[in-house]
């Protein structure tokens, strides 16, 4: 089977390993995400990971409302690598050999950030997932994810979502929103999309690095995506 790209930057939101919860992670979830992960593993893609927080966060985002931003922010990283060690749990269930690397060191519960490092795990077909965000307050896990792509060489940042797609406003919200199979990074900003933040999409768009934003939970579309099939919404320059 041809491979349209051989490196990915998979980025993918807290919420999304809540399936049903309120907040938390929940296993059967979690298990999905892998064996989709597995599917594309197999075919011999390179695969990075970068997970949010905010099923986590959101259990306790109450408490932090009063918090300054920063303490706030550095609560949030902790809680991606909570994330990172459940997805790495589910991926060696399921024979994926994985990594998590952190940008806060914490030697004992993983490696610490070493582009190095990383790149040696995915060329020995080591998923690796990072954690801790870009390890500073003030920048979201989009933009962690955007810097890891443009650090790896990924040929691609593919954004899993719950939604099949950029649309041109809330689909859930307007019955009259329109989907984008494409669109430029420049249309994002001015249209003020939720896609990315406007510092992640800046930097795909300085690095020439293509986002494809899709719908995680239609099973197996993260194959067909990276073997070339056009779904979701493809921005680029």
């Amino acid at each position: 089977m041809s491979l349209k790209f051989d490196r990915i930057l998979l980025k993918l939101s807290g919420e999304a390993l809540m399936g049903r919860l309120n907040y938390g992670i929940d296993g059967d979830t979690v298990r999905y995400i892998a064996e989709e992960i597995q599917t594309i593993h197999e075919l011999g893609v390179k695969i990075g990971v970068v997970i949010g927080g905010g099923n986590i966060f959101r259990g306790v985002s109450e408490s932090a409302k009063d918090m300054d931003r920063v303490s706030a922010d550095y609560m949030g990283m902790l809680a991606t690598i909570m994330n990172s060690l459940a997805l790495q749990n589910a991926l060696e269930t399921v024979n994926v050999q994985t990594r998590v690397q952190t940008a806060i060191e914490m030697r004992e519960i993983a490696e610490p950030f070493i582009r190095r490092r990383a790149m040696r795990h995915l060329e020995k077909d080591r998923v690796v997932i990072f954690g801790g965000g870009t390890g500073n307050p003030y920048f979201t896990t989009d933009t962690a994810a955007t810097l890891r792509a443009s650090e790896i060489n990924a040929e691609v940042v593919m954004k899993a979502t719950k939604v099949d797609g950029v649309y041109s406003s809330d689909p859930v919200k307007d019955p009259d929103a329109t989907k984008f199979s494409t669109i430029k990074y420049l249309d994002v900003l001015n249209k003020g999309l939720k896609v990315m933040d406007s510092t992640a999409i800046s930097m795909c768009m300085d690095n020439s690095i293509p986002i494809i934003v899709f719908d995680l939970f239609g099973k197996g579309n993260l194959k067909r995506v990276v073997t070339g099939e056009k779904i979701g919404t493809l921005v680029e320059g």
